[in-house]
């Protein structure tokens, strides 16, 4: 690892980062912008060292550590001030040493935002045995709104919100789209209204705002985590003991930005994988944690992919609506419903031909070039297989005839029309080309192709009308039409220059 010139001048960090490995990289926060240092946890990727870049007050808080206290630090002075006995520092900085959760940018950056926010990332809270730390949920949950509260004591909305609901759900080896995959998002979003209600209500306790009234928060009926339910009823009780709190509302979900890049979120607040790969064509990462919580393995998952089968269970549109209706009650800010891609179409298998079939052989000569074109046909006379051979040409154009012969093959089996390819490749124009001898159906031709389809055509697609076209203006072909750029050739005579007489020069 390379070591960070400015590491000499770097203050002690927080106790909450010791012992934590760093590592330095140089990054942008777009490819197009210039790359500036950035220190961070080893263990962290190079998109959470971009989103530190975006979020940091100073270029000259390299690391994540400094960019942190630069916010934490006055705050937990403030929190001091107003008689908070416990250490508000080292709770905000292990929620981010830890990627459990951030502020927003205007937080990190002390400027005021219209609704500050905090962004909780949920996978972070699972233990080494796949259980939901609720009592850790609850405790960055109620700092979180003191944090916000004493960093902008006017704001009177606040967003907390939830993170990589889908990883979470992956981990838990729960379908999204499934009533248990919405319990338990409902179970947690109400337990994180309820923690915030606490934490609002003893604000409003020590004086600073007027107060509004804490309604219950739902309560699903059941939850696959246990004890997630009962930590809930437990906060709920809490909360509507309170009877008031200083915010008019306490949870949303903000636009994503660089706070999500920095806690490594995989999908932003409770959006739903629309594909089990990532952007370099690999699989995602929740794909992966839902293939380990199943026990399955890769090769099998793409054995039941290649059945027809989803392995991992990627949603539409109506579990995103689904899931959008459950958060609802405990969510005061949601973002509008993404536009999905349409839903692609099932791919067609192959039909294909029966190994005895019908066809013919049709011999031609276009613009002097030799040309066979033998075509294959299904029981129903539809035609499934063409092969072109150019016995008298080079061995590269005879080898990519064939090969294009064999596509065009493929995509009639797989259900393309004949018309697609006729459209496309009729009248191209490209030697070899011109008088076509062998057809009485057709005499000229602009190129071997356009030969073949308006062949094809004619006697597989009921389309004489293309045999039939007048191309006597293409007699000739391709090689003798006009050259395209003017030649200034002289008027008279042969045009040959006069030779001049070499000229000596003396030179001393």
């Amino acid at each position: 690892m390379r070591k960070d010139p400015a590491s000499r001048h770097r203050p002690t960090p927080h106790r909450a980062w010791r012992g934590i490995r760093l590592k330095r990289v140089e990054i942008g926060i777009d490819p197009d912008a210039a790359p500036e240092p950035a220190i961070i946890p080893a263990d962290w990727s190079d998109q959470a060292a971009a989103g530190l870049v975006a979020l940091r007050a100073d270029r000259s808080m390299i690391g994540v550590d400094q960019a942190a206290d630069a916010w934490i630090a006055p705050l937990a002075a403030a929190a001091e001030r107003l008689g908070r006995g416990e250490d508000v520092a080292s709770t905000l900085h292990r929620l981010v040493a830890t990627r459990r959760a951030a502020p927003s940018p205007g937080i990190w950056q002390g400027r005021a935002e219209p609704v500050p926010g905090f962004v909780f990332n949920l996978p972070q809270f699972l233990d080494e045995s796949g259980m939901f730390d609720a009592a850790a949920f609850g405790e960055a949950v109620e700092h979180a709104v003191l944090a916000l509260s004493l960093a902008q004591p006017s704001a009177q909305r606040l967003a907390l919100g939830m993170a990589d609901l889908a990883l979470l759900l992956a981990r838990l080896d729960i379908d999204y789209a499934s009533p248990t995959a919405r319990d338990v998002a409902a179970t947690i979003g109400a337990l994180l209204a309820a923690h915030a209600d606490i934490a609002s209500a003893g604000l409003l306790a020590r004086g600073i705002a007027p107060g509004c009234a804490i309604t219950p928060v739902p309560v699903p009926a059941s939850c696959a985590q246990p004890g997630l339910r009962a930590a809930l009823l437990d906060a709920r009780e809490r909360a509507l003991a309170c009877g008031l709190r200083q915010h008019r509302s306490l949870t949303g979900l903000l636009p994503p930005g660089p706070v999500e890049m920095l806690l490594d979120v995989e999908t932003v607040g409770i959006a739903a994988p629309l594909s089990a790969l990532d952007s370099e064509g690999g699989l995602a990462r929740w794909a992966r944690a839902r293939l380990a919580a199943s026990g399955r393995t890769a090769e099998s998952a793409l054995a039941a992919s290649l059945a027809g089968a989803d392995p991992f269970g990627v949603t539409d549109a109506a579990g995103i609506a689904a899931m959008r209706e459950a958060i609802a009650p405990v969510c005061a800010i949601l973002p509008e419903v993404p536009s999905l891609p349409a839903p692609r179409a099932a791919s067609a298998g192959r039909g294909k031909l029966p190994a005895r079939r019908g066809g013919y052989t049709q011999k031609v000569s276009v613009g002097g070039h030799r040309l066979f074109l033998r075509t294959g046909e299904y029981p129903d006379g539809r035609l499934g297989e063409i092969m072109i051979s150019l016995p008298k040409d080079s061995a590269t154009l005879r080898g990519m005839a064939e090969a294009f012969a064999g596509a065009v093959s493929i995509g009639l089996q797989h259900g393309v029309p004949l018309d697609e390819f006729v459209d496309e490749f009729a009248f191209t124009r490209f030697a070899p080309a011109g008088a076509v001898e062998g057809d009485a159906m057709i005499s000229q031709a602009t190129s071997l192709l356009d030969y073949v389809f308006r062949h094809l055509a004619a006697t597989y697609s009921q389309r004489p009308d293309l045999a039939a076209l007048d191309l006597a203006d293409d007699a000739a072909g391709v090689d003798a039409a006009a050259p395209l750029l003017p030649l200034d050739l002289p008027e008279t005579g042969t045009g040959r220059p006069k030779r001049q007489r070499p000229v000596l020069k003396l030179v001393s």
